[in-house]
């Protein structure tokens, strides 16, 4: 009896009891634990139904979300030296690198396009959390650059969507570097007249927060998102205060002044065509006086 108990019942219950179920079938939200399914989920533009929670969005959604009637094409970037540094840790950064394609289907963590808001033709940048924590390396450098490049070509508004831990470790110094670069290259979108708009993400955190993505002529934030340079632990042991509870949020920072507005995703193509409609009317009454 033992046989047919231990063995045979479990093997015919498991054979009877099978389904087909994908592991992605539902979602779980981050802040309120709620199981919510996946294509529900995914159409209200991974915002939790429940709570409200904004989760990370990968770039080309956000281009499906943002673009007129979902249409955009994507810009060609630049080929970077996959491993300057030979940096290694607990794996080597080249298999690091492998990984992050593998699960996300992206050459880097950043994507550019090019398309309409509102009616107005805009370049956008998306940086992917997904990837390596949405690091800024050499790659996510020129891909900002070549961005500002083709919104200076084309004479078009220049977005970036930030979501990143910081720098990338593995490339030392020359990740460092990309602060200075994306700043000249912003620089040139201002002396041209362009806009840059940046719209901060959950989380826009250390070098990037350092330099792109705080100089912007507007800057929108989605609720509830971490924005910051130092994490809020480090800077109690820091100064042996306690911080305020909302902390480096997007509410927060603008009560105090650091972002313009705080803007629901759903609203966030409506909102981002008006503001760039109004400020190519300034660049445009900018170009008829001279």
């Amino acid at each position: 009896m033992s046989w047919l108990t231990n063995y045979v019942k479990p093997k015919l219950q498991k054979v009877l009891n099978a389904r087909d179920t994908p592991d992605n079938l539902w979602h779980k939200c981050k802040n309120c634990g709620q199981m919510i399914f996946q294509k529900e989920f995914i159409a209200n533009n991974r915002v939790c139904a429940h709570c409200d929670h904004h989760d990370r969005v990968p770039p080309l959604d956000r281009f499906s979300a943002l673009f007129d009637n979902k249409q955009f094409d994507l810009i060609e970037l630049p080929s970077v030296n996959q491993d300057p540094l030979k940096f290694r840790d607990t794996k080597k950064y080249t298999d690091r690198l492998k990984a992050a394609r593998s699960n996300t289907g992206d050459e880097d963590a950043i994507k550019v396009a090019v398309g309409k808001v509102g009616g107005q033709k805009t370049v956008i940048a998306v940086q992917n959390f997904y990837f390596m924590g949405g690091s800024m390396g050499m790659a996510v450098g020129e891909g900002i650059i070549a961005g500002a490049r083709e919104a200076l070509k084309l004479g078009v508004p220049y977005v970036m969507i930030t979501a990143s831990g910081g720098a990338r470790m593995q490339e030392g110094i020359l990740s460092l570097m990309q602060m200075p670069r994306t700043t000249v290259a912003i620089q040139m979108l201002r002396d041209a007249g362009l806009p840059y708009v940046v719209v901060l993400t959950d989380p826009t955190t250390g070098g990037v927060s350092a330099s792109y993505a705080m100089l912007g002529d507007v800057h929108m934030a989605e609720p509830g998102c971490m924005i910051g340079f130092a994490g809020k632990r480090v800077i109690e042991q820091t100064i042996r205060e306690k911080l305020p509870e909302k902390f480096q949020t997007a509410e927060y920072l603008e009560e105090h002044g650091m972002v313009d507005m705080v803007v629901h995703r759903h609203d966030l193509a409506a909102k981002l065509g008006s503001v760039l409609s109004m400020l190519m009317a300034g660049n445009r009454r900018k170009v008829a006086a001279e």
